[in-house]
């Protein structure tokens, strides 16, 4: 499985689906971050409840299956620790051992090596040197965020542990078929809140606003999407750039209509789209500046050409 890959060309569509009867879990987690402006748009402040602090889930994210061992880990190498560990991953990696480096990244993980629980629970999820296997993807990912929940934001291992949420979050919204991971929208919510909420993540904060804008796992409000994907456009994530713009370019369900910069914002995905993985992105802008007057293309042109500019003098600093 892979998750999110961001291939949502159909995100455009969703805006006036029926609002679904999920309820959001009012686990503690910590409120929205206030977003930064952006020229010409105003989006409405929804209610918000004050920000509680963040703490990691009373329950376990992978309960423990009944039966046999979700998974057996190779046999435990004689390494004298993780650092040594690490070290054997990555000679055996260059050299070609796929069998000795995941056997080296088992016993890191073991010893509670975020880096190789993590690049352990990438490797299943993509069958990238072993065979693919989404449950036990899930459940090094569901060590990493039950054990680590109060990294810090912005650190090495912040950002080993938001990611985890959000794979979480993704596995959460399909399931795991033949497991125990079964789909469910609001475990799906609560994994992408925290990651979006307490440590800013991107990818967290796109996934969260999809949510809200399909209507799962909590209340369909189109606000609370526009917000969470402008946060996620603003730190330069293409997906939520294009769907961001589109959605400025629309308008409506409380989000107000801003062409120029909607078309700038999708200007901004395409640059930084992959041309491959990404390419709704780049169809879809062509689309949007085939649709506008000259006069809202030339003016998003030239907000982009600002926008450039600015981040080019703020990178020389």
């Amino acid at each position: 499985m892979r998750i999110f890959d961001a291939t949502f060309a159909a995100l455009f569509l969703i805006l006036g689906g029926q609002q679904a009867a999920w309820a959001q879990d009012l686990a503690p987690m910590r409120g929205p971050i206030p977003p930064r402006p952006i020229p010409g748009v105003m989006l409405p402040e929804p209610d918000l409840a004050p920000p509680a602090p963040p703490a990691p889930s009373v329950r376990p994210i992978a309960p423990a299956p009944s039966g046999p061992a979700a998974h057996t880990a190779l046999p435990i190498a004689p390494f004298s620790n993780a650092r040594d560990a690490i070290r054997a991953w990555m000679r055996d990696s260059t050299a070609g051992d796929k069998v000795g480096a995941v056997r080296a990244l088992e016993y890191a993980a073991s010893q509670g090596h975020l880096t190789a629980q993590f690049k352990l629970g990438r490797m299943y999820a993509g069958g990238d040197g072993v065979p693919a296997n989404d449950l036990k993807a899930f459940e090094y990912f569901s060590k990493i965020a039950d054990e680590n929940a109060d990294a810090i934001p912005g650190t090495a291992d912040g950002r080993i542990v938001s990611g985890a949420f959000v794979a979480l979050g993704g596995y959460f919204v399909d399931g795991i078929k033949g497991s125990y991971v079964k789909p469910n929208a609001d475990r799906a919510f609560d994994m992408f809140h925290y990651a979006a909420s307490y440590f800013g993540d991107p990818e967290g904060q796109y996934n969260l606003a999809r949510l809200y804008m399909n209507g799962q796992g909590t209340n369909r409000d189109a606000r609370q999407a526009a917000r969470w994907m402008k946060l996620a456009a603003e730190k330069g994530h293409a997906p939520a750039r294009a769907v961001f713009g589109d959605m400025l370019i629309r308008g409506g369900d409380g989000v107000p209509r801003a062409p120029v910069v909607g078309l700038m914002w999708l200007s901004l995905a395409r640059d930084s789209a992959d041309a491959v993985r990404e390419a709704w992105i780049i169809e879809r802008c062509e689309a949007a500046f085939a649709a506008a007057s000259p006069a809202d293309r030339s003016a998003a042109l030239a907000m982009v050409e600002r926008q450039q500019f600015a981040s080019r003098s703020a990178s020389q600093r």
